[in-house]
């Protein structure tokens, strides 16, 4: 894979990706704020773990048997949250009150809501419940698997390193992280604030089997997805090389709209316009 891919080419959205986009578009206008690149960024990774590889029963949210999925980078939720309402998880009206005093949906998820299986947004807390989760599938022969994304300035906290080491070790296949590699966090580029270069070999001297995607193409991820576990004794990485606040082109890596709140009403017609 060119891990170039995703940053040096504008490849189009299709109209399941825009619309995605416009229902966050819409909970910025109504609500008023939102982490808009870091939920950007992740649209089509989750897109295709809820359209076509997770096992889940969205009117019985704890059936035993489901696949178990962790937004480590919990201020990623708005997108998370539009795939839970998409499905039927919850009523479409609790998107319109995110983050109101009233509301189900606050501004990083809870294990309260129906379909989130652990409240994240602590970075580096996200890895090690999911490898709790696959070690409990393994010691008890349950057929379940555990799918963990985690932003790459997650990658900067211990924990998510020492959950990997543990996860080797009890050579946890059923367990995937996936990594939301926009190279950007915060208040500037992985690369400036903490490189993670060579990160490919990270991952392996850590005891996982590899995969590098372009983050943005389904297809790429729906192949990646469909030939999990790479190694039945070995936990899986798979490194989504993305554009942070992907599609609509003032919001692309711009640390500006890491966080937005206030937005005006031109900042929300442009963006409706280029999702078109």
């Amino acid at each position: 894979m060119n891990t170039k891919t995703a940053a040096d080419k504008s490849m189009g959205l299709d109209q399941r990706s825009k619309e995605l986009r416009r229902t966050i578009v819409k909970v910025l206008d109504l609500c008023g704020r939102g982490h808009v690149g870091a939920a950007f960024s992740l649209i089509e990774i989750l897109r295709v773990l809820y359209d076509d590889i997770l096992k889940y029963d969205a009117k019985d949210p704890k059936w035993p048997l489901r696949d178990r999925f962790i937004l480590s980078k919990g201020h990623g939720c708005l997108a998370l949250y539009a795939l839970l309402c998409d499905k039927g998880f919850f009523p479409e009206d609790d998107m319109w009150n995110f983050c109101k005093p009233e509301g189900l949906l606050g501004g990083h998820p809870e294990h309260k809501i129906p379909g989130v299986e652990a409240s994240t947004g602590s970075l580096g807390h996200g890895l090690p419940i999911g490898l709790g989760m696959a070690l409990n599938a393994k010691i008890d022969k349950v057929d379940y698997r555990t799918f963990v994304v985690v932003g790459d300035g997650e990658c900067n906290e211990g924990s998510v390193w020492e959950a990997a080491m543990a996860a080797s070790k009890h050579q946890t296949g059923s367990l995937t992280v996936i990594i939301d590699y926009n190279k950007h966090q915060s208040y500037s580029t992985t690369k400036e604030v903490l490189e993670l270069e060579p990160f490919v070999q990270k991952w392996e001297a850590f005891g996982f089997s590899v995969i590098q995607v372009d983050g943005h193409d389904v297809a790429d991820l729906k192949k990646a997805f469909l030939n999990l576990p790479v190694a039945v004794d070995k936990p899986t990485a798979i490194i989504c090389h993305t554009v942070k606040g992907k599609g609509i082109s003032f919001v692309e890596n711009n640390l500006k709209w890491h966080h937005k709140n206030k937005l005006n009403k031109e900042e929300l017609e442009a963006m409706l316009k280029e999702l078109e």
